[in-house]
């Protein structure tokens, strides 16, 4: 199993603002900051995860590139490190190149927490030095609960653009890009190098049920990738809600998600699909 989304940082990456809006939304105990061994113990089950630095000073969210490959290369048998920029800053694309010889392997971006237009010419240029470096992309475009993030940078359908212009391009969208879940998929359909996950749906569960029954009809349950957004979800809990997603079918005419695409989920060979086997 491989766990494609999850996050580090200690308390002095998150603002007490980002805090705020976290325990605003989720209830007091939310808690974004955890140490390294928490998070070493918590991919413990899984064979492989992928870890995201995440550049997104203006929200109070913001762990640096050098941080997360540190840790990585201390566990390269299991851990891959996506490096994190933002395209408001000039040396956006320097900054990536130099994640990439600090043994990062892909990118993580989210525009509505970074305050940027996918679409501007700054955001694609950093996906092209991203195409040109080979390096996947995942990719926050969806809801937030910060307060200050514009929504109208998160808008699944804006990666269709984006694909267009970057064919050779690997992109996942994050959390099936919810609560735009069907503008997603199409564009999942659309594009063969275009992916989602599954991270964090779990708590919506009659969203997940709906999420993973539009990746069926649009023929893209195949290209579904199994993630937690630790430590915002956690492993137990997102496996138990897939496996659970059929319990609103019960004594209903309802469809249901068939047993082999949950299980695909989980078994999905994610490092081959983004090129991250070798």
């Amino acid at each position: 199993m491989i766990d494609c989304h999850t996050h580090v940082g200690e308390r002095r990456h998150f603002s007490g603002a980002f805090i705020d809006d976290m325990v605003r939304a989720w209830g007091p105990q939310a808690n974004p900051a955890r140490s390294l061994e928490e998070h070493w113990e918590a991919v413990a089950p899984v064979d492989k995860a992928i870890v995201l630095a995440f550049a997104a000073p203006r929200i109070g969210f913001d762990v640096p590139n050098e941080y997360v490959a540190e840790y990585v290369a201390q566990h390269p048998e299991k851990l891959v490190g996506f490096a994190s920029v933002d395209a408001n800053d000039i040396d956006a694309v320097p900054l990536l190149r130099r994640g990439v010889e600090m043994g990062l392997r892909g990118l993580k971006l989210a525009p509505t927490y970074q305050g940027y237009d996918p679409l501007s010419p700054a955001a694609l240029g950093v996906c092209e030095a991203a195409e040109d470096l080979g390096l996947p992309i995942l990719w926050h475009q969806g809801t937030t609960f910060v307060r200050t993030a514009e929504l109208r940078y998160a808008l699944p359908l804006q990666i269709d653009r984006v694909a267009i212009r970057f064919p050779e391009l690997k992109i996942v969208i994050a959390h099936m890009g919810h609560p735009w879940i069907d503008d997603a998929m199409v564009v999942v359909r659309k594009h063969p190098n275009v992916y989602a996950d599954v991270s964090a749906l779990h708590p919506r569960p009659w969203q997940l049920y709906n999420a993973l029954l539009s990746a069926v009809e649009y023929g893209v349950a195949d290209k579904l990738l199994f993630g937690t957004d630790w430590p915002f979800a956690q492993l137990d809990a997102s496996i138990v809600g897939l496996r659970a997603v059929n319990r609103f079918t019960a004594g209903t005419a309802l469809p249901q998600v068939p047993d082999a695409v949950i299980e695909g989920i989980l078994e999905r060979p994610t490092f081959e699909l983004l090129g991250l086997a070798a």
